[in-house]
């Protein structure tokens, strides 16, 4: 766990326009910076960044938060991996603190990147060395510069060939990222033999893991690294390094499954591709790529075992979806792979079949139904049976109420009612307004400017009572803000305080009111706005107990407690 006094220190110490200006070119515009957002696609910039404020927000999609939240969602990163990134540019350690269970959070020893780097190195020399890998990657169709672009290389046959890279071949660290395997009575020998290697690079450049393609027929076709330190399979995908820039341009990313199928894309010109490591695609993959991109297609082989991982990766989007992204299926012919298609075919056909990849929309429902008549109620009954748990997972709401709308139809029943048979709470309806004939802007509640001030100058929580309490869900944010700033004494920092609630119940709540202070002025006074606030919501505070007291009193004073009425009276004269 990192300590929260650390998160503070470093957001103090770096500059947000900094930090955003290494992913997206700002323009400066008044007191603020804009850019069209990286985020989702718009011609005009709604993406704003406040450098006195130290958050960014955009006015488009919501996308909000802090410098630690904008690289975690512009470059894929988990929390502890985006503040480490950001501590590395401004030349901080990360300290480790103990969990509450009592755990040190396990930071991975810098030396076991060098020696996956080490042993790249070793595999591509390796490859140089080997006439018969070279003509295997020729015959696939690939070019020296692809295979450097990728850091292709090749283990040699033979057991303990990495002792020539690691003089210590004993060295713990060669088996704590399975390069070597530990077998009965010690005996070591290397994990990947006679096999073209693939280096898995985190987004951050580094070598984690390694997958070995056989050159000839052995089994398994594809190893992988095992689970180390360094290198999870479900959190990572080949070649989004190397992609990252296409991706984004493109704005929209392939999903495949192979290594080759990536590598023999990119050298077509279709650069925007990953591969899953030897995992069906996971919810994190989904949620990874999201962040980046406004369209997934997902491209799987034709035959059982393609079909079977597709619908593990609808199945696993589907609590992901977000209303304005698409996802999309790509199945090629049984005969063909991504690699053989464009081999055979070519980019323009490749892409064009990327193109008209089937909507996820569709996909369910041609899945859902297929084999059923649906012209007889069992039929149709086995339909709602089989979309329920589907249904049930989707939680953006348009997505949720059109897919609900076609299977009702599919279904011959309304929506209330198969949402009445799934149990499942009714998607909003939006209420339609007439447009107000001129715009105005709406004041800010007390608690709104309130929570403001907080957040733009937190010592002044110190000024309220401990027993402060109001109602709404901005007073509830509130309430949650005072009591982190007493335990830390009142003494973080604003970006600080909003970091510390990403990802509670009040993230959307202090999104939105950070958003209006973006069109705070420059002669807008913190303090003598929260000292008119405080006085305004205690009058506010003594009347509604008064008035309480007042209603308990109708049967006399002697319906109060000693307490009660001492208050009573004191309220009365006021």
């Amino acid at each position: 766990m990192i300590p929260k006094s650390f998160i503070q220190d470093l957001l103090n110490r770096l500059d947000i326009v900094d930090v955003v200006e290494r992913y997206v070119p700002l323009k400066k515009a008044g007191a603020n910076y804009v850019a069209c957002c990286p985020f989702h696609n718009e011609k005009s910039p709604s993406f704003t960044v406040s450098q006195t404020k130290q958050f960014y927000h955009c006015f488009g999609c919501g996308a909000h938060g802090t410098a630690i939240g904008f690289v975690m969602e512009q470059a894929g990163l988990g929390f502890v991996d985006a503040v480490e990134e950001l501590a590395r540019g401004a030349g901080l350690e990360v300290p480790h603190e103990r969990s509450a269970a009592g755990e040190q959070h396990q930071k991975v020893a810098p030396d076991l990147y060098g020696v996956m780097q080490t042993a790249t190195r070793y595999y591509r020399e390796q490859l140089k060395q080997s006439p018969r890998a070279i003509d295997y990657l020729k015959r696939r169709g690939l070019s020296g510069e692809i295979a450097a672009k990728f850091g292709i290389g090749y283990a040699p046959e033979g057991w303990q060939n990495l002792v020539a890279a690691f003089p210590d071949y004993q060295s713990d660290s060669l088996s704590e990222t399975g390069l070597v395997i530990v077998g009965d009575e010690g005996k070591r020998y290397d994990r990947f033999r006679d096999r073209i290697m693939f280096p898995i690079i985190n987004v951050r450049g580094q070598v984690i893991g390694f997958g070995g393609r056989v050159l000839d027929k052995g089994e398994p076709k594809y190893l992988n690294s095992p689970e180390t330190p360094l290198f999870e399979k479900g959190r990572e995908l080949y070649g989004l390094f190397q992609a990252q820039k296409a991706i984004r341009a493109a704005q929209q990313v392939l999903v495949v499954e192979g290594y080759m199928d990536v590598v023999a894309l990119a050298q077509h010109g279709v650069e925007y591709a990953v591969a899953t490591l030897g995992t069906a695609t996971t919810p994190y993959n989904v949620q990874k790529l999201l962040r980046m991109v406004d369209h997934i297609v997902f491209s799987f082989d034709g035959d059982k075992a393609g079909q079977k991982a597709a619908w593990r990766a609808l199945e696993n989007a589907l609590p992901h979806l977000q209303d304005g992204k698409r996802i999309s299926f790509l199945f090629l012919p049984v005969e063909h792979d991504p690699d053989s298609f464009i081999r055979e075919f070519g980019r323009e056909a490749f892409e064009r079949r990327v193109q008209e990849a089937m909507p996820l929309s569709t996909y369910l429902l041609r899945e859902i139904s297929a084999e059923l008549d649906l012209r007889t109620p069992e039929g149709r009954n086995q339909l709602l049976q089989r979309a329920k748990p589907l249904l049930s997972a989707i939680t953006a709401p348009a997505a949720a109420l059109l897919l609900r709308k076609e299977v009702a139809a599919l279904a011959g029943v309304s929506q209330a009612e198969l949402e009445a048979l799934y149990d499942i709470k009714p998607v909003a309806r939006v209420a339609v307004r007439a447009a107000p004939q001129k715009a105005r802007r709406v004041p800010p509640s007390a608690l709104r400017l309130l929570l403001q001030c907080l957040i733009a100058q937190p010592s002044l929580g110190a000024q309220m009572s401990g027993d402060w309490q109001d109602e709404g869900s901005e007073a509830e944010a509130i309430s949650g803000l005072l009591a982190v700033l007493r335990e830390a004494d009142f003494a973080l920092s604003g970006p600080a305080l909003t970091q510390m609630f990403q990802g509670t119940v009040h993230e959307k709540v202090l999104a939105a009111v950070e958003a209006d202070m973006l069109s705070w002025g420059e002669s807008f006074d913190v303090e003598a706005e929260f000292a008119g606030l405080m006085g305004k919501l205690t009058e506010e505070q003594r009347r509604r107990q008064f008035h309480a007291l007042q209603a308990k009193a109708q049967g006399g004073l002697a319906s109060l407690s000693d307490s009660e009425r001492e208050q009573y009276l004191r309220l009365l004269q006021r």
